[in-house]
């Protein structure tokens, strides 16, 4: 895995860097039809007011896209000469109704770019705050950012640079599964052997994982699944002995509609269903009996903040999470208020102008 650092301020990414369809989002395809069709009515009356935009949302959070949305601005707007930006950055903490973001301009050169500047706003602060929800819970303990197979490639990128920045800001290592989630950051995918390999091999996984072995380069962090046969104690084993060295660690995956065989005489006073704190103590004890102690335990599947926390305050020898689709779970929605036109205040009732001095000018 690639070990994020925190900075004291993170630089700003270039905007070049986000690839956007310019032409389209200036074009407002993107955007709410009632935005362009505002935009449309003011230039045809000849009307272009000067105007001030509030961005905020409702939850405490993490912050992300920032960068993006100021991307955004910079590249799709009609003057961004015209416009002065203030804005947090991406990895601040932000609190319920806090203005994270103000432009301040000629509002028929950006009005059609509400859409998606809150768009990116709004999904990139889920995942950091999701991602930083997750990392807190497994208090400090790596964690593997899983949930590209759970939503469209075209998020990937974005999503895994706000994971990063998540794990930037707490000082955690954190590793991402594609190599599109980690290009915004200068990283590389990382993953284990899969139940796809050890299929490919007959459904023998210490085959699959020698075979693995011998094409993996020296510094790789050899991490096999061991569930396949729904015997992970013996599976454990049976690579740990056949890798020797080169493994670096297994990963427990069983499915919550299974019991896995090890537990099959212990049923009776907890819920012996998928990855539970008795079986990740089995394949720990049979680990380090067979002189494996150095050999790390990933736990997978279905794994969310609560079930993290659970773990770690049960002390479950676990080193190491992979958390995948309730990393992309739930809301974090932004609104943009027009709260000053022509330097008359103009919020509508039940909203103000929110002054923010932690807003940094955009230059």
């Amino acid at each position: 895995m690639t070990v994020a650092r925190p900075r004291s301020r993170r630089t700003r990414l270039d905007p070049e860097i986000f690839d956007l369809p310019v032409e389209k989002m200036r074009d407002g395809y993107y955007s709410d039809a009632y935005f362009n069709h505002t935009r449309a009515a003011l230039l045809y009356d000849g009307r272009r007011p000067r105007v001030v935009m509030q961005v905020f949302q409702k939850r405490q959070a993490m912050l992300g896209g920032m960068d993006e949305a100021i991307a955004i601005l910079e590249l799709c707007s009609y003057d961004w000469s015209g416009l002065t930006v203030h804005a947090l950055r991406d990895g601040d903490r932000v609190e319920p109704w806090e203005t994270v973001m103000t432009i301040e301009g000629d509002y028929t050169t950006f009005a059609h770019l509400e859409t998606v500047v809150l768009g990116t706003l709004a999904r990139r602060t889920l995942i950091a705050t999701n991602t930083a929800r997750v990392l807190e819970a497994a208090d400090g303990k790596p964690i593997i950012f899983m949930p590209a197979r759970h939503d469209h490639h075209r998020v990937q990128t974005g999503d895994g640079y706000a994971a990063y920045v998540a794990g930037a800001v707490l000082g955690t290592e954190i590793g991402v599964t594609s190599d599109a989630q980690a290009s915004w950051w200068g990283g590389r995918g990382v993953g284990t052997v899969p139940h796809s390999l050890i299929a490919a091999y007959g459904g023998n996984t210490v085959l699959a994982a020698t075979k693995f072995a011998d094409w993996a380069p020296e510094d790789f962090r050899i991490t096999v699944l061991v569930d396949y046969d729904n015997d992970s104690v013996r599976t454990a084993l049976d690579v740990a002995r056949a890798l020797g060295p080169r493994l670096w660690g297994v990963r427990l995956d069983t499915s919550s509609q299974l019991v896995d065989r090890a537990l099959w005489e212990e049923m009776g006073d907890f819920d012996p269903r998928g990855v539970n704190e008795r079986l990740v103590r089995k394949v720990r004890a049979a680990l380090d009996e067979d002189g494996f102690e150095r050999v790390r335990i990933v736990a997978s599947g279905g794994f969310t903040v609560e079930k993290i926390e659970s773990f770690e305050r049960l002390g479950v020898p676990v080193d190491a999470y992979g958390v995948g689709s309730s990393l992309i779970r739930g809301e974090n929605d932004f609104t943009g208020d027009i709260v000053m036109t022509d330097g008359r205040p103009t919020a509508k009732i039940g909203r103000r102008f929110r002054p923010n001095e932690r807003l940094e000018l955009v230059e």
